[in-house]
């Protein structure tokens, strides 16, 4: 699963590395500990006037589908589980044609020690080249019945995050090996050339593209990196550099 992120870099440089375009006023805010119902960058691409334009957008992460009566339902759909995304009635209309990828720089996730009263172990999981992580997200706009036509809150543009099982015991690379121990659940990374049938809105095989980009996420996260991070991360309040630092302990 992926329950906690971070997303510090400059709107700049995120355009810059998603080969994408943004309004000139949005603000992203800085976060180390970035948490599910918080607003987050997301990538899509919409056809405009005849051509397609990638665009960075701001959106809350935890999917509501449009036919929610109450957005509180996305606090419980930040992630959506790739074997049963076209099925389930809150993802199945957006990954047939509302995809994005979810920028991260790097993602949290716990280590349960054999002592189920041992206190779980913080990782912080993340490329070794420092590049941006781009997860395969879904995104939905959900109009507030409450607010009158024109109110620029009426419409709510929120997002989740794809998973799918971690790699075996057996897998060909130490890292993977390790994503194995530390959780049962990977976020599903986008490759550079599965990124770009996944955010086309024109594609509107949803079954094929999952399977594609599960299919294609062990080869990226075997570029990732692991290091053991200081148990401040577990409280959301916590959020600054110092909580991606090595701690004391090994894997």
């Amino acid at each position: 699963m992926c329950g906690r992120y971070v997303m510090a870099k400059a709107i700049g440089d995120l355009v810059a590395e998603a080969e994408a375009e943004a309004d000139a006023n949005l603000e992203l805010r800085q976060s180390w500990n970035v948490a599910p119902t918080t607003d987050v960058p997301i990538v899509l691409e919409r056809l405009i006037e005849g051509e397609l334009h990638r665009q960075v957008h701001v959106a809350k992460w935890g999917l509501v589908p449009g036919w929610a009566k109450d957005p509180a339902v996305g606090v419980r759909a930040f992630n959506a589980r790739s074997e049963t995304v076209t099925e389930k009635p809150t993802f199945r209309s957006a990954v047939k044609v509302r995809r994005c990828a979810v920028p991260v720089q790097g993602y949290y996730e716990w280590l349960a020690g054999e002592n189920p009263k041992a206190k779980k172990r913080p990782f912080y999981v993340h490329p070794t080249d420092e590049s941006l992580i781009f997860f395969a997200g879904l995104y939905e706009w959900w109009k507030d019945p409450s607010k009158e036509d024109g109110d620029p809150e009426q419409w709510l543009l929120s997002t989740t995050i794809l998973t799918g099982p971690s790699p075996g015991p057996d897998a060909d690379s130490e890292v993977l090996q390790q994503l194995h121990g530390l959780h049962d659940r990977l976020p599903i990374p986008l490759s550079k050339e599965s990124i770009e049938q996944w955010l086309d809105p024109g594609e509107k095989n949803a079954a094929w593209l999952v399977e594609m980009v599960r299919a294609g996420a062990q080869e990226v996260a075997a570029g990732w990196d692991l290091r053991e991070v200081d148990p401040a991360v577990g409280n959301v309040r916590n959020n600054g550099p110092e909580l991606i630092e090595p701690h004391s302990g090994l894997f």
